[in-house]
């Protein structure tokens, strides 16, 4: 009889090995920029499927260090890597979602959208040049408004961060000086005399949210859940728009994904009247050869589940999903390079 009992309840722990083999975490790592969507899907996808995701917001710098030490099945950057990197690294990259990259102050007295700013005068405020809330070329861009005698402090990031790299990626496009002086880069020498970093999305937000006269730059969902005050931005039309899904999608709409390898196309400073002018992509890698093919089938899974049944959890978090045609794109042409 104990023999039996044994060999049932080995059988028991046998049966429930097998199922948590099939059920086992997905694993990434980088962009904080996507992480607000990442951890929404993947609440749902485990209540669907058992499968959870084991997403580390760490930075894009930090998700492409993880994927190359194959530390995870996935790594997420908001910086693309080139043809030549991924070639190099034996990886493919495509896009998962796009968003928006906002520039938010912590000004008493002052509502979201309320004031304007140009790109070229936002780059002067980031090189330090423009040092007091009322300057002279602020006024000018805000009449009626009045603005406070209140010294300026740039919030950037510490990590390695794919937010920065668009970020200096559209400074750079609307100002030769930026271009010249700092350049665009996922790590940068910040030029301001006054500023402080923080890691992450959550880093910044938290340090614009505690310095009084900050001026930083954080991806749309998280102003949303820290009820942040944005300003207004004028785009390569000429026009203030604001950040919503609306604007980000108005400026994805003319992207030509595979122009370049790797689908990493730049979005910043796109044309049309409603464009959104910090506007990107969030991509994630892989292997075309994984080591563990049963956890890169797993990845691939989640990011098809995605791509069906996740467009409205996006739009709640003013995301804005790829559309079917793309996604179609993606499996066709990506996907189908990665060995099963």
């Amino acid at each position: 009889m104990k023999r039996v009992f044994l060999k049932t309840v080995a059988v028991a722990l046998a049966a429930l090995a097998v199922g948590n083999a099939f059920a086992a975490d997905i694993t990434g790592a980088g962009a904080t920029f996507p992480f607000p969507m990442y951890a929404k899907w993947a609440e749902a996808y485990k209540k669907e499927t058992g499968v959870g995701l084991n997403y580390q917001s760490i930075g894009s710098s930090g998700g492409i260090r993880q994927i190359r030490a194959k530390t995870v099945a996935f790594g997420a950057t908001d910086a693309p890597l080139s043809g030549g990197e991924l070639e190099k690294d034996g990886m493919v990259q495509f896009p998962a979602i796009i968003g928006g990259t906002v520039p938010v102050v912590n000004l008493d007295g002052f509502k979201p959208g309320e004031l304007r700013v140009t790109g070229p005068v936002l780059a002067e405020m980031y090189l330090g040049k423009i040092t007091k809330w009322n300057d002279a070329k602020l006024a000018a861009l805000n009449p009626g408004k009045t603005l406070p005698d209140q010294n300026i402090t740039i919030v950037h990031r510490a990590d390695g961060s794919g937010t920065t790299f668009n970020w200096t990626d559209y400074l750079s496009s609307v100002s030769k000086e930026w271009a010249d002086t700092v350049g665009k880069g996922a790590a940068v020498k910040w030029p301001a005399q006054s500023s402080v970093g923080g890691k992450g999305n959550e880093g910044v937000a938290a340090n614009v949210t505690r310095v009084k006269g900050a001026l930083g730059y954080v991806e749309y969902a998280y102003v949303k859940k820290n009820n942040m005050t944005f300003l207004q931005l004028q785009n390569a039309d000429g026009k203030y728009v604001s950040p919503d899904d609306a604007t980000f999608a108005a400026a994805a709409a003319s992207a030509d994904w595979f122009s370049v390898p790797g689908m990493g196309i730049s979005m910043v400073n796109a044309k049309g009247a409603n464009s959104w002018p910090v506007s990107t992509a969030s991509f994630i890698l892989m292997y075309a050869d994984p080591a563990d093919k049963a956890q890169s089938a797993e990845v691939l899974k989640f990011f098809d589940w995605a791509f069906k049944n996740g467009k409205t959890m996006a739009a709640d978090l003013d995301y804005v999903p790829l559309p079917d045609t793309l996604t179609a794109q993606i499996r066709s042409k990506v996907w189908s390079q990665i060995k099963k």
